[in-house]
This record gives C-alpha cells, structure tokens and sequence, in this order.
C-alpha cells in the first residue's frame, strides 16, 4: 500500500471508505488521521508478526524492560519515517490536498510518562528494535498519565490528559492474553508431602489485560512490542461494595504517579508497582514455556530489566512464581531469581530512593511481604556470619529496617547487575550512595551512560538541519551516530556556519511564533534563545536561573546605560502535584515573567517565558531553536540528564554544573565550547559531610544576591503577598541545601561570557558545529549495545 504515490492514495481512499462508511468528501482530519494510522498499523503486521515468530523459533535470550513510565511523544511521523514511506505519504496526502503536519496535531501525546525516565525507556525501545535485538517493553496504560498542565494567574493547576479521549490507533486489545493479580486476603500454609506449601486465600483480584503497540526499527523489519497493561474488574468480591471495587481497580491504571502524602495515595502507588510486575511476569513465563519445558534454565534465555526501583517487586514476584506455583526450593528460585533480573539505578538522592511502610505492605501483598522478610533474613545472615556483631552495618543494608522495606536493597541484593546512569553517577553511587554494598557486591556495579533516539530528536525535530548534515557527509549517520564527527572539516567553512546560523534563526522563529500564540508576547528570534526544560526540582536549580533573572532586571532597571546581549529566557516544566515547594517556583517565574515582560525600560533586551503543559512534542521545537542549554543542578545530584543531550545534537552549547552527563560532553568537546561553573561534585560533597557552607554570609557579602533574595518578600512582587516566604526561608533559615547563592557569583559571571560569545557569529556557530559533531557518542544505539553486550547476554536476530 506505501510502494508509490498513487498505491498509497487508492488504498487510503479505500480503507477510508470501509473504516467509517462515507465518502472522502464528507470525511473530516480525525478520519483522515485513523485512517492512515490503521494503514500503518496494518503494514507493520506482518513484520510484527514475523519478528514475534522468530523470537519463538532462535530461542535465543531476550529481554524484557519493565518501567513505570514511557514518554512515547507523538508516533505517526516517527513510524512513517522508521518505515521509509514518509515521503510516499507526505506527497500523496497532498494531493488529495490533506496536509501530513495537520494530522500530526490531531495526535495527542501518549499519557504514559512524565520526565527523563519515561523519556530514556522510550529511547531505548526503539534503538532495540533499529538494532534488531529482541527486546520487549511492559508498562501501563494509564487512562490519563500525569496530569495536563494549565497556568493560571502563573500557579499550576493540574487537569487530567485525556489522550485516550478518542482510543489509540496504535494498540491492539489481546483480551485473551489477561492474567489476575492479587491483593490483601491472607496467606496460609501447610505441609504437603514433606514440603511447606502457602495458599492466599480471600484475595481481591484485579485482571490486567494487555494493549500490544508495535515498535518498528529504523530502516529494517523488526518490529518489537510494547505491553501495556490496564487494570479492570475480575469477578466481583462479594464482601465489598461493587462500586468502590471497581473504583478502585480502575484507579490502579488511572494516574502516573497518583499522590502518596497519604496512606491512601500510597497504597495505591505500591498496587501499581505490584500490578505491573505480577502481569509483566507471568506474561514473560507464559511466552517462555511456549519454548523450553523447565523454569530451571530461564536465566539463560531472559533477562528482566528493572528501570529504577519502581518495578523491583519483579523479585519476590518471580520467588513467589518459581516457588508456589513451580514447585522449586528456595534455594533454586533465588539463584534462577538473582541471575535473571537487573536493576538501573537513576538518582543519587537518598530521598528518591523509594522505601514502603510494613503496614502498607504487608497486608496489601501479604504473599510477597513474606518472600521479602524471608530474603532479608537470609540476607542479614549473610552480613552477620561476614561480620559478627556489627548490627550497625545490618541496620544499614537490611532490606527491611525502621518498619520500612526499602526498595533499592531489595533491587541490589535480588539481581546479578547494578547500573548507573553517567560515569560520575555511577562512581558516587559506589562511592557514597551504595558504598557498603559496592564493598559487598563490587561485581555487580557497572556504569552505563544514558543515551538519546537520536533520529526522533534531530532526523525528525530537525528536518532542515538533517538535511544540511545529509547534504555534507551523506545518510549514513542516520544508522550510525559517530559519523556525524565528519562534520568537523566544516569547522572552518564560513559558508557551511552560515548555513548553521540560518537553520538555528528559522527554528527560533518557529518558537517564537508557538510562544505568540500560547504566550501572547513578542520575541526577537535573533536573540538568545535560553532554555531550561525539564521537571521541576529544586537540585535542577530553576531558582537559580530566575534568581539571575531578577538581577539582570535590577541592572536594566539601574544603569540606564548597561547594554546586554538581548535574550529570551524559556522555562517548561511539570511539578508534582504534592511538591509544594517546586510549585512557587513556577509561581515565581511566572511572576518574574510577567514584571518583565511589561516593563517598557527593558524593552526587548529581556523576555522571560513559561511554556505550559511541556511535552515531548513541544520539546521536539523547543530544542532546535535553543542556543543555550541550562543543565545547572546542583553538582552530584543529576544522575545523567538527556535533555543536555538532545540539546547538544540540536547545536545548542551547554551552560552547566560539572553534573551528571555534562562532565563526558566537557571531555568531547572540550573547555573552549561548553560553559561551565560552579561547585564539583566533590565540593559538594565535602560541604555535606564536613560543612562550612553558611548562605547568610553570601546573602550579606554580594549586594545582588542580597537585593534578588529581599526582593521575594519586600513588595517587589506587589500582588503576591507572603507568596514566596518559604523561596526566601529555603535560601537563608534553610541554608540553602542546593547551594543557589553559592554558585550565583560563578553563574552571573559565566552568563556574562556566554552573551559575549554570542556576540561572535560564526564563533558560536564553530562551537555549534563541534558540539553537533561530538553528540553522536550520546546515540541510545550505542548504549543498548552496551546493555546488550554487558549485562543482558542479547544479540541481534539479523
């Protein structure tokens, strides 16, 4: 149906026709739109079949990712140019006068995933299936993910995504593959020829059916599977209320991240955790006997991947399995259990590290509660028989301690890997976070640093940069990232800069008429274009940024003769909902923005704009228009960061915190093309252990500092009374645990640097260009390969 033009556009007529009875004359976009996706989804079936029948018949190993979120984006261009019709299609649709981007805008982006995390499981599904390795993803299907953000008088107000208000064109319902899930009950046991054998008895079951969409590779014919599972009623409990049972077993796939400040939320949260793990693996062992007739070699043929610690009851839940309903000791199940699944960790903050009170726990998994006592109890007895009487170093490493069970040990102490995110990461995680269980486990630490889907964020983000780069090395970076460094024989060539120069103006034009429309101000696109997009969280340090913000104004406002390189400063950014503190961050931004925006002295030397709702889609316009690429976090505290990639790919320089992935750009593309300042992780570090640091002192010795900081609650801010009190506590009664003014000296002067850089054209665009060329090392194809090939024993079927 996509061979030619004119193929293509019978068919489509066609199957428009039979899908919804009426003419092409009296269709509308959202008929055009289901149309063409179902002519995808039926092209890639056969492939997907094919693929899935291989897999059965190599039987060789595979592997299953599982993660709470996937931040997919928009999906029907992506498969139109994974499949190499996008141009078959974009002309066709043409001439049958239907433009291909009116239809992109009818697709909503998938609810499934919220930041970096969902964002990198995304990635890495489709650099598996463009490198044709057998790797399948499981997650939720979330009704209405996190939330749709609105500002409103600059607070966030939070409504829910209603993506699937009108279905998904990309999944197929496989209501014959659902499996049940059990909740609270009680467990009993009893002796059965010799053998302790437990029955939960009285549970509340949950069914969990699967919704299959296709993955397909890049220029080749695997196509993968992502397996969401929805959560719906089984037989109605006759000891409970019908409606609130429903209620509540359809709230279990509602909300990414539902609210856990109370019991109530994080009951919830931990139901979804078990959930998702429970379905994924009897999944996983169900397609697994389809080939081998003993669990005993699974460890050999699949590897479950456990994407931070949300997913890690995927261990007691593969114990329970193998031993209740396999008939294994405990022995066998934990050696089959500890060698099939790997863990990565995402975060150095002991905070985010996610730990469950027993009185939740227990008698909401009443089964899997007594698998994780028993794995502790082996597990401190293991400490105790190395180190007799150290209950100090017990305490420390127990899975379960202080009436929590704390879920990053049961994640290290139940799998044969343990991976960070970034080389630095991974070494203060054995450094600092993990210590005592890198001593324990030293083989189990590894670092994987994160990569991006680079031909979403610069083939597809990026068409007229794309073709340029095309137009100078030819296609074959599209298959392989590192040979977009040929791109540095153009270094020199003012003509090719040029070029550069004029692709970055067009994209920035693009933003800023999106910022016209959602934001209703006027910006120059030949300004500097400064953008910090990502969560909102006080290490990635936004307060920082608008702190500086306030005193550019103050300067503007003071000195009638100071000249600044005009700049637009971008923010978009989702706090959660119960992060209090993150949500008068974006308050004050907004407020900044606004006294900004409308003073007539700054005029056009400042813009301060906050895009609501951010999205992968709005990222993929948002990062080709950048020049400035915020990564600031406080040093130590960003595990990787993938935006700073996606940045860097799109020609934007790097103005950042020696953190996370931002130390390997620095080494690729070297101190003359990136801007750095502030704190080293091992600065930060030291403060943390030893202290020293007392913010008042800056608060008193640098005027600026002191006169942005009084300004949050003097009446600068005229209508916002008390609003940003605990802005201002968090900085001087606090102490300021991200070291905002620390760093505001080195930040303040180091922004200075970057508007004279800018000044220099072809200067910025030499720094562009080596940045561009240097990004390919950042490829999720190249750190799959490196999951592939360390941790999960895969290889490619073709």
């Amino acid at each position: 149906m996509f061979s030619s033009k004119e193929k293509f556009k019978h068919t489509f007529l066609k199957r428009l026709e039979m899908l919804f009875g009426k003419s092409f004359s009296e269709s509308t976009p959202r008929d055009h739109y289901q149309t063409l996706g179902h002519m995808i989804r039926e092209f890639v079936s056969n492939d997907w079949i094919t693929t899935n029948e291989r897999y059965l018949a190599t039987k060789n190993k595979q592997v299953y990712y599982l993660s709470i979120e996937y931040l997919l984006g928009k999906l029907l261009r992506q498969n139109l140019m994974n499949l190499g019709v996008e141009g078959i299609v974009e002309e066709g649709l043409g001439e049958l006068g239907i433009e291909l981007t009116g239809l992109e805008e009818l697709e909503p982006d998938a609810g499934l995933g919220n930041g970096g995390l969902g964002r990198l499981a995304a990635c890495f599904l489709d650099s598996l299936a463009s490198l044709n390795l057998p790797g399948h993803g499981h997650g939720i299907r979330y009704k209405h993910g996190l939330f749709e953000q609105k500002i409103v008088d600059g607070y966030q107000v939070e409504l829910p995504e209603q993506w699937l208000r009108s279905g998904n064109v990309w999944e197929v319902r496989k209501a014959d593959l659902a499996v049940s899930i059990p909740f609270w009950g009680k467990v009993e046991s009893r002796n059965e020829n010799g053998r302790l054998v437990f029955r939960h008895l009285h549970a509340e079951t949950v069914t969990a059916v699967p919704y299959d969409v296709p993955v397909a590779g890049f220029n080749t014919n695997t196509v993968n599977t992502l397996r969401l599972w929805n959560a719906e009623p089984a037989q109605f409990p006759f000891h409970k209320d019908v409606l609130k049972y429903k209620r509540e077993t359809e709230a279990i796939s509602e909300f990414l991240y539902p609210d856990d400040t109370h019991d109530e939320g994080k009951i919830l949260r931990l139901k979804q955790q078990y959930f998702l793990v429970s379905a994924c693996i009897q999944s996983i062992l169900r397609s697994y006997r389809k080939q081998h007739s003993s669990l005993e070699q699974l460890h050999e043929y699949v590897c479950i991947h456990i994407n931070d610690t949300h997913p890690v009851l995927a261990i007691p839940e593969l114990m329970r399995i193998l031993i209740d309903e396999e008939g294994l000791d405990w022995e066998q199940a934990w050696h089959i259990t500890t060698n099939t699944i790997s863990y990565t960790n995402h975060t150095t903050l002991s905070e985010a590290l996610e730990k469950w009170p027993v009185h939740i726990f227990q008698p909401l998994l009443p089964r899997i509660y007594m698998i994780v006592e028993e794995i502790n109890e082996r597990f401190c007895r293991q400490l105790w028989e190395e180190s007799p009487g150290d209950w100090e170093r017990i305490s420390q490493l127990a899975v379960i301690a202080d009436h929590y069970v704390k879920m990053a040990h049961l994640a290290i102490v139940g799998s044969f890997s343990v991976n960070g995110v970034a080389r630095l990461h991974t070494e203060i995680l054995k450094e600092r976070e993990m210590k005592p269980f890198f001593h324990l486990y030293p083989d189990k630490f590894n670092n994987k640093t994160n990569g991006i889907a680079y031909r979403r964020w610069l083939l597809k983000a990026n068409p007229a940069l794309s073709a340029l780069i095309t137009e100078k090395i030819g296609s074959s970076w599209t298959q392989s990232a590192h040979e977009l460094t040929q791109l540095l024989q153009y270094q020199n060539d003012h003509t090719f800069l040029r070029q550069l120069e004029k692709i970055k103006i067009d994209n920035k034009q693009k933003l800023a008429d999106i910022i016209y429309k959602q934001n209703g101000v006027a910006v120059d696109s030949m300004a500097i274009f400064d953008v910090q997009v990502k969560r909102l969280h006080a290490y990635k340090r936004q307060l920082l940024n608008v702190l500086h913000i306030m005193y550019l104004f103050n300067r503007i406002k003071e000195d009638s003769s100071y000249e600044m390189t005009p700049r637009v400063f971008v923010f978009g950014a989702k706090a959660s909902p119960g992060y209090y503190y993150a949500k008068k961050i974006i308050k004050l931004i907004n407020t900044v923005a606004d006294k900004v925006n409308n003073d007539p002295q700054v005029g056009d030397q400042l813009k301060v704009i906050f895009l609501e709702n951010y999205l992968v889609s709005l990222a993929e316009k948002i990062f080709p228009a950048a020049d400035v690429s915020e990564q600031i976090s406080t040093a130590s505290k960003e595990a990787s960061g993938t935006g700073n990639m996606k940045f860097m790919i799109n020609g934007a320089l790097t103005l950042g915190t020696l953190d996370g992935a931002n130390v390997e750009i620095h080494e690729l593309v070297g101190d003359d093309n990136i801007f750095l300042f502030g704190l080293t992780a091992e600065e930060v570090l030291h403060y943390y252990r030893h202290g020293g640091y007392e913010s008042v002192e800056y608060y008193h010795l640098d005027q600026r500092i002191r006169e942005v900081v009084d300004q949050l609650v003097n009446g600068f801010f005229p209508d916002v009374y008390n609003e940003f009190e605990p802005i201002f506590d968090s900085l001087l009664g606090e102490n300021d645990q991200y070291f905002v003014l620390k760093d505001f000296a080195a930040y303040t002067n180091t922004q200075e640097k970057v508007g004279e850089a800018f000044r220099d054209t072809l200067g910025w665009q030499q720094k562009s260009l080596i940045n561009i060329a240097h990004a390919g090392y950042f490829s999720s194809d190249r750190t799959i390969k490196e999951y592939a090939k360390d941790i999960w024993g895969i290889r490619p079927l073709y």
